[in-house]
């Protein structure tokens, strides 16, 4: 009995902890935590209404996931990546992907790939309820747990670490022009491909997906009134 307490105690800190990082994430995501701009735990504490310590643990997660930095005694910095960036990670990410599809339509039964199918589901469903923490979560799952049908622990590790610094940017401007729904609906195209055991076919669709997905980053970030300045320039 008299351990029960401190184990309790661990648990409710770890939930707040975890909703805490949730939060944080849908921010990074809508656009509200800027890229370059620094918060302290305290002044985001105070916003949730929690202590600073829960945040503070939250903001190191998400620093390990390449989402922030640590600013010494100020806080946490939310990272830029640049377009520069973003076309490296499309570029791994397509080097990896695009054989490693190929390989699993060769290799995977039917039930291992139909059992796909539901969260390829949740995919569309959250993009059609404007759910975007759902949308990046049961994408993420979609996309590791494909490629960890080739049997490589260490590529599912390197993909997902290349997804979490390559966060979509600007998600909430594509939600509400709806293009969200036509990416999420590539899901279940790529699957259905792969299902008729057609390796090539399948390769150029998640081409096709990953390039997509390119686009929709460079469509939903918004630009600095410089970079708007200098395209006014050029369009003259």
């Amino acid at each position: 009995m008299t351990d029960s307490k401190p184990r309790t105690l661990i648990s409710v800190q770890e939930r707040l902890r975890d909703q805490v990082a949730h939060a944080l994430r849908a921010a990074l995501i809508s656009g509200e935590l800027r890229p370059g701009a620094v918060y302290s735990a305290p002044a985001l504490a105070a916003d949730f209404g929690v202590s600073a310590t829960p945040v503070r643990e939250a903001m190191l997660d998400l620093a390990r996931e390449g989402l922030v930095e640590a600013v010494r005694n100020k806080g946490f910095r939310v990272t830029e990546v640049t377009e520069r960036d973003l076309d490296d990670f499309t570029e791994i990410r397509a080097l990896i992907e695009v054989p490693t599809v190929g390989r699993v339509t060769r290799s995977a039964t039917r039930e291992q790939l139909e059992a796909l199918r539901p969260v390829a589901l949740e995919i569309v469903a959250a993009a059609r309820e404007h759910d975007l923490i759902g949308y990046l979560e049961a994408d993420r799952q979609f996309h590791l747990t494909l490629l960890a049908l080739a049997g490589n622990a260490r590529l599912v590790e390197v993909v997902g670490d290349l997804r979490k610094r390559s966060r979509l940017y600007g998600l909430t401007r594509l939600d509400e022009r709806g293009d969200l729904v036509s990416s999420a609906e590539e899901h279940l195209e790529l699957l259905d491909i792969m299902l008729t055991g057609d390796a090539p076919a399948a390769e150029s669709c998640m081409t096709r997906h990953l390039g997509h997905v390119r686009s929709l980053w460079a469509e939903g970030r918004e630009l600095p009134p410089e970079e708007k300045s200098a395209l006014r320039l050029r369009t003259r």
